[in-house]
């Protein structure tokens, strides 16, 4: 290999020496010309769709400029999408609509679009006014700033770029603050940074893709002439055609142009099924392109690469950057890691609108939280454009492939066959593939190894217990991804591969040992071996891998000397986040947890036991700063140290755990946000000593806090209630947990109150009212299985309690709770085994309620009389307005019917779901409270044992033979109703029907008029019923139900 670098060596000097000999010399490329777009302020293509279609939009950004009358500064507003979503469209919109007209004294449209320079800027905005003739001899700064001098006026920068010579904004925005009040810049960019750096006082308007229905029309329009009939045939095929546009109107009218001269179903399928549509044909690419030509050239090949995932893949940010470091497209830079350097150039990217839909999230599944994005269509069409043939992604049937090329070089495969697609076509050919990604599993072992030797990063989903490849022809390999392989162990010589960055065995359940000469990859980075419950010790040496920056989870086996000791991680650089499972067989454990807590990279540790024991392990545990995250698995002492700095922290399975703090500790957690406390059985005070500390606040930052299964907890921790002076000289009292948003606690049952409600000022109409208030900010309280639970404080019984900000209440199996509280913003409410008492609290909360869960103990109850007992005179005048409740699930409610309770039905305008079960005084079909429901779409009934089927009353029919109940009702279900004899008329938008369990019922269908006989469907479907009802005719029910797509009776 030496002999081969410098033979290598020495024809790079003669290359040199020959330059220098023939007067060569470096010239760099000049930059690719742009083909920019001139735009003004008229609107002159398909005006009344892009009206309405923006017209919300519209109304938004001149709703925000409006309200700036009276600010002094002028305000900066930016409309910001990626190409051709239409953002100059909604700013002419904006630019004409009659309020901004009348409302702004001088109106500006420049389009700047190439390079940001203050002086031909000036002169553009001054030259598009009235007053463009004026002072010419003048600097154009000096002109501008006399231009709008005392004017508000409204100035539209369209097509902003060069985020770099922004920086001269601040000269043009001195002659600007000269404007009179009000006065605003609209600007339209493609590029996030330019918003943050023209200074904009509020968030940049983010622009969304058009709906489907705008962009059908916008074809639509442009497609077919407005004289003639449109064929029905073709119109038949624009829906295929609006998907391929992704919401960009843009390409709306460049396929709609191009379908105009395509008159046959062929023509027109041909382009509905095109790969791309950034053709020379539509247009479209020179105007998206602008985007991809305006990037640095490192830039370009990253966003290029991602020509290799599929259109619409949900791309793993983590992964993407260590992609590209493998294949080398991120430059060096002394200060800063490679890594780091990747996510600036994604946060680059993805602010010039090249990657949309980014998120943050966690599965219940997964690890750990992960970024994710995606590639807008036609902005993949564009990588695609740039790669050619060097990126493929192959995602169909193995049949309708090409065989792969010899200009391949990065590959995706997720389709069935993987394996055969690939030894096929190595077989004829051999590609220099640098990167192959197969999501989907490989069976069959991988033919050809020796032409894997190109590969920079690999993928592979094993269902084979051995890897397939030999690592003898990986050497360049520096990114491997087995995840969710069902291999048992890694090929002892894998260790060989010296460039090996990334190494990814996450969720391989079957996976027992890693290779036991691993101290020797000295180039990895990154190791993920979370989710291999069957790994049982780590190997050792790895005090070597001197770049390990990721280990996420490192398992302490029975010390020896095939065996790596946690110690060994003293000496790493360990960031992000790091479980270490097994610490019963950590020698010495005091010492060496204490060592992790003072990484100071790390910012997520995870300690578990296997098995609860006596341990003092954490007793004096005292995490550095930087420790954000904490969480605990089957601890086994009675006490925690110092987690003062804490953001977050997780108690599980600590069965022997009895305080959280211990003397001599402090008694606040100033940064703590979330706390989980399950299952510690011990658990039963917060302090060692019960006292209280009037000087300080325990949780001030707290804004979740989950509370389960701590059988001997009595109260939540008690804490100051310092207050401030207040008008009538009462005290405004700041609360422990002012910023408490959720509250989850389970299956506590010696929990009596909650914590004691200080008394808090809330306006009124006429002024203020004292209420108390322990949870001001709280948005979700949830209580389950609370057996002692009876009151909302521990205060003295009086004023009302108050949850100002509570949207969701779920109180589920709190036998002595009897009332609820104060709730004004309440939108879910769910009450399960409840008693029968909270039905009469319902009411306050009507009026914002969207979903009502009301299931309450059951009470035998024999007669109607004996519900109307329960339900006070006074209570059907509670029920007196317009409920915007959808959804409600109702379980023994025998006062929502029978003839003395109250009928709210009429208010249920907007109930679209409702389930009623265990109603004992439904015996008739309620028919008025049917034709009150006018927005139903789904009815269930349950276990209403006395629910015979005849209506009492039967309402009068239309002339047209059918009622108006339930007119919109498309799911209808019954079930175990043993006394149903009779259904009610079934409306014609039924579409799902299913009756179970109502052995009486014979009919399916009820005497609808005209239709003396019953009704079934066809002997074919599911159903356990009467012989008589199958051999009935089924055109009466075609006629009554023409929607019914599915019926099923049991």
């Amino acid at each position: 290999m030496g002999r081969k670098l410098c033979r290598i060596l020495k024809g790079i000097d003669v290359l040199i020496a020959e330059m220098h000999a023939f007067r060569f010399k470096y010239r760099p490329q000049p930059p690719v010309p742009k083909q920019w777009r001139q735009t003004d302020s008229v609107i002159t293509d398909l005006q009344e769709i892009a009206s309405r279609s923006r017209d919300k939009d519209k109304k938004n950004i001149v709703a925000t400029l409006l309200g700036q009358a009276n600010n002094a500064d002028f305000t900066v507003v930016p409309i910001v999408g990626m190409g051709g979503l239409g953002k100059t469209t909604l700013a002419q919109l904006i630019y004409n609509d009659p309020e901004i007209q009348k409302h702004f004294q001088l109106l500006l449209w420049v389009c700047v679009s190439d390079t940001f320079d203050v002086n031909s800027l000036a002169k553009s905005i001054v030259e598009a006014s009235p007053s463009k003739n004026v002072d010419t001899d003048k600097p154009p700064l000096d002109r501008l700033q006399k231009l709008v001098n005392g004017q508000r006026y409204l100035l539209v920068l369209d097509d902003v770029w060069d985020n770099k010579e922004l920086r001269k904004w601040e000269r043009l925005k001195v002659c600007l603050q000269h404007g009179g009040m009000g006065s605003a810049v609209l600007t339209t960019t493609r590029d996030k940074r330019v918003a943050e750096i023209m200074g904009a006082d509020r968030a940049a308007y983010n622009l969304n893709a058009l709906e489907d229905h705008f962009i059908k029309k916008i074809i639509e329009a442009r497609a077919f002439s407005l004289d003639k009939e449109k064929p029905a045939e073709l119109v038949e095929i624009v829906d295929e055609i609006v998907k391929r546009c992704s919401g960009s109107p843009l390409a709306a009218c460049a396929l709609g142009s191009v379908l105009r001269t395509k008159t046959t179903v062929k023509e027109w399928k041909a382009i509905a099924s095109r790969s791309s549509i950034c053709t020379e044909e539509t247009g479209i690419l020179p105007i998206l392109k602008l985007s991809y030509n305006d990037l640095p050239s490192h830039m370009k090949q990253c966003f290029a690469f991602c020509a290799v995932f599929p259109k619409d893949y949900k791309i793993d940010v983590e992964k993407l950057i260590q992609l590209w470091i493998a294949n080398g497209f991120i430059p060096e830079h002394k200060e800063d890691s490679l890594e780091t350097i990747g996510q600036l150039i994604f946060d680059e990217l993805a602010s010039r609108s090249f990657f949309l839909d980014i998120e943050k999230s966690k599965e219940d599944w997964e690890y750990y939280s992960r970024t994710t994005c995606k590639i807008h269509d036609l902005m993949h069409d564009i990588a695609m454009s740039v790669m050619g043939k060097e990126c493929v992604a192959v995602t169909m049937e193995l049949s309708k492939i090409e065989w792969l090329g010899d200009t391949v070089r990065h590959l995706f495969l997720s389709c069935e066959g993987t394996e055969g697609i690939l030894n096929d076509s190595l077989e004829k050919r051999s590609p220099a593939i640098q990167t192959l990604l197969c999501d989907s599993d490989v069976y069959s072992p991988l033919k050809h190894v020796s032409k894997y030797n190109t590969l920079h990063a690999l993928k592979l989903c094993l269902g084979t217990e051995s890897f397939p490849l030999k690592p003898k022809y990986l050497h360049h390999l520096r990114y491997l991804d087995l995840s969710w392989s069902d291999i048992e162990a890694l090929p002892e010589d894998i260790s060989i591969l010296y460039n090996l960055q990334v190494l990814d065995v996450s969720n391989c359940r079957y996976l027992e040992r890693l290779p036991r000469q691993m101290k020797y990859m000295t180039s990895l980075c990154h190791l993920y071996t979370h989710g291999c419950r069957k790994l049982k010790s780590m190997p050792p040496g790895l005090e070597n891998l001197t770049k390990l920056q990721t280990l996420t989870v490192f398992v302490a086996g029975v010390p020896g000397p095939d065996c790596a000791d946690v110690g060994e991680l003293h000496g790493l650089n360990i960031g992000g986040q790091l479980e270490l499972c097994q610490v019963e067989n950590v020698e010495k454990a005091d010492a060496k947890v204490a060592n992790l807590g003072g990484q100071l990279e790390l910012r997520e540790l995870t300690l578990r036991w296997t098995e609860v024991g006596d341990s003092k392990v954490l007793d004096k545990f005292e995490p550095h700063g930087g420790l954000q995250v904490l969480k605990i698995y089957k601890y086994g002492g009675k006490c925690m140290g110092m987690l003062q700095n804490m953001v977050e922290i997780h108690l599980s399975r600590c069965e022997r755990m009895q305080f959280l703090f211990s003397c001599g500790t402090s008694f606040t957690f100033p940064k703590l946000k979330v706390l989980t406390l399950e299952h510690l059985l011990d658990f039963e005070r917060w302090w060692e000593i019960n006292e209280r500390h009037e000087e300080q606040i325990i949780f001030p930052l707290l804004e979740t806090l989950f509370i389960r299964h701590c059988g001997k907890l009595i109260a939540l921790p008690e804490a100051p209630l310092l207050g401030e002076p207040s008008r009538g000289g009462n005290r405004l009292v700041c609360t422990p947990f002012s910023l408490l948003e959720n509250l989850f606690i389970w299956y506590c049952g010696k929990l009596v109150p909650l914590c004691e409600a200080p008394l808090v000022h809330e306006s009124c109409s006429g002024g203020y009212r004292l209420v108390q208030s322990a949870f001001p900010a709280l948005k979700v309280l949830a209580l389950e299985d609370l057996k002692s639970f009876h009151k909302w404080d521990a205060a003295v019984e009086g004023e009302p309690i108050l949850f100002p900000q509570v949207e969701t209440l779920s109180v589920q199996k709190c036998p002595k709770l009897v009332d609820l509280p104060e709730a004004p913003k309440l939108s879910v409410l769910e009450i399960e085994d409840g008693k029968q008492e909270l039905f009469h609290f319902v009411d306050k909360y009507l009026s914002s309620l969207t979903k009502l869960t009301l299931k309450l103990e059951y009470t035998e109850t024999t007669s109607e009389a004996e519900c109307t007992s329960i339900v006070p005179v006074d209570s059907k005048e509670k029920w007196n307005q317009e409920s915007s409740v959808t959804v409600m699930e109702l379980g023994c409610c025998n006062m929502f019917f029978g003839e003395g309770a109250p009928e709210p039905w009429d208010y249920f305008v907007h109930l679209k779901d409702l389930e009623i079960d265990g109603c004992d005084v439904l015996v008739h079909w309620p028919e008025k409270v049917f034709q009150s429901l006018v927005s139903l779409r789904r009815l269930r009934i349950r276990n209403c044992k006395n629910l015979t089927g005849y209506a009492q009353a039967p309402l009068e029919p239309l002339a047209s033979g059918r009622s108006e109940r339930l007119r919109g009702l498309e799911s209808l279900r019954i079930e175990s109703c043993p006394s149903l004899v009779e259904m009610f008329n079934v409306p014609a938008s039924l579409k799902k029907m299913e009756i179970c369990q109502c052995h009486k019922l014979e009919p399916i269908f009820g005497k609808q008029q005209g239709m003396a006989e019953l009704v079934q469907v066809s002997s074919s479907s599911e159903a356990i019923m009467p012989a008589a009802v199958s051999e009935l005719p089924s055109s009466p029910m075609n006629h009554f139900c023409p929607c019914l797509e599915y019926l099923r009776l049991v």
